[in-house]
C-alpha cells in the first residue's frame, strides 16, 4: 500500500512538472525580466558614454603628442615619447571603435 502511494506521488509530481514546464514556457513569450532590461539599458548607456568620452580624449592625447614632438627641440627621447603617445592614443581609439562595431554586429545578429 505504501509503495503505491509513493509511486502515485512520483508520477503525479513528474506529470505536474512536465505540464508546468510546457505551460509556463508558452505563456512567457521569451520576455526578459525587468532587472535584465535595466541592466541592458545601463550597459547601452555606458557604451554611448564611453564613445562620447573617447573622441575628445583621443584628440587631446594626439594634440599633446604633436605639441610634445613640435616643442622637443631635437631631444630624441621626447620625440620617441611623443610618437608613442600618438600611436597609443590612435590605437586605443581605433580599438574602442572596433569594439563598438563588433557589439553592434552581434546585436543585429541576435535581434
Amino acid at each position: 500500500m505504501r509503495f503505491k502511494k509513493i509511486l502515485f506521488f512520483t508520477y503525479f509530481i513528474l506529470l505536474f512538472s512536465i505540464i508546468l514546464f510546457f505551460t509556463f514556457n508558452t505563456f512567457s513569450y521569451a520576455a526578459d525580466p525587468k532587472i535584465v532590461s535595466k541592466i541592458n539599458s545601463a550597459f547601452e548607456n555606458i557604451e554611448k558614454w564611453l564613445i562620447k568620452l573617447s573622441t575628445p580624449a583621443a584628440a587631446v592625447a594626439v594634440g599633446t603628442g604633436v605639441f610634445m614632438k613640435k616643442f622637443s627641440f631635437g631631444d630624441e627621447e621626447r620625440i620617441r615619447t611623443a610618437k608613442r603617445i600618438i600611436k597609443g592614443s590612435l590605437f586605443s581609439y581605433a580599438f574602442i571603435l572596433a569594439i563598438d562595431l563588433i557589439l553592434s554586429a552581434i546585436k543585429s545578429l541576435v535581434s
